[in-house]
């Protein structure tokens, strides 16, 4: 009787151990990033199955917008996207991201593409960069500095072709590499 209760015992054990070390392993979500914090790399997919990095654009002050056609927020957000992006794009320290949220890439770019936005946009088919950035819900905004550090974080729709919204990130732009 006492051996089938050692044994009970050590087979409970061992079960416990595998269970707790086996939901620690790779199965970790990965660390959401703060304002302060450097942005952990992630890929991307444009409309061509071009892929490219976040690290790419490393030197240049990143606004990337988290959005999705289905979004009336970020529909009606899009404008003064397309105006600060027209406004800045002829500066290489500046470069604009948007990533689909749960949509697919041929409806937006026929939505772009209809309503003459000249925005760049990718998807990220494993998520992460939703995730390294905690995103809620769209639209949701974030500006990477040139060194690759989170500099702000809005969430909800903005006025991005505004004189102050463009003001603030030419003075990111402004600071050195």
């Amino acid at each position: 009787m006492k051996n089938k209760s050692l044994l009970l015992i050590i087979v409970l054990i061992a079960a416990l151990a595998v269970l707790f070390f086996a939901t620690r392993s790779d199965h970790r979500a990965p660390e959401t990033v703060s304002i302060g914090d450097v942005v952990p790399d992630f890929e991307l997919i444009d409309a061509e199955n071009r892929k490219i990095k976040l690290s790419d654009m490393k030197g240049s002050v990143v606004l990337v917008n988290f959005w999705a056609t289905w979004c009336q927020s970020c529909v009606d957000e899009m404008p003064s996207l397309e105006n600060l992006s027209r406004n800045l794009s002829g500066d290489a320290s500046f470069r604009m991201v948007t990533i689909l949220y749960k949509d697919s890439l041929p409806t937006a770019i026929a939505y772009l593409r209809d309503n003459r936005y000249t925005l760049p946009v990718y998807a990220n088919p494993d998520s992460s960069a939703a995730q390294h950035f905690g995103l809620t819900g769209v639209p949701e905004t974030y500006i990477v500095d040139k060194k690759g550090i989170l500099r702000e974080k809005v969430i909800g729709p903005a006025e991005w072709g505004s004189p102050r919204a463009v003001q603030a990130i030419r003075a990111f732009m402004n600071e050195p590499g």
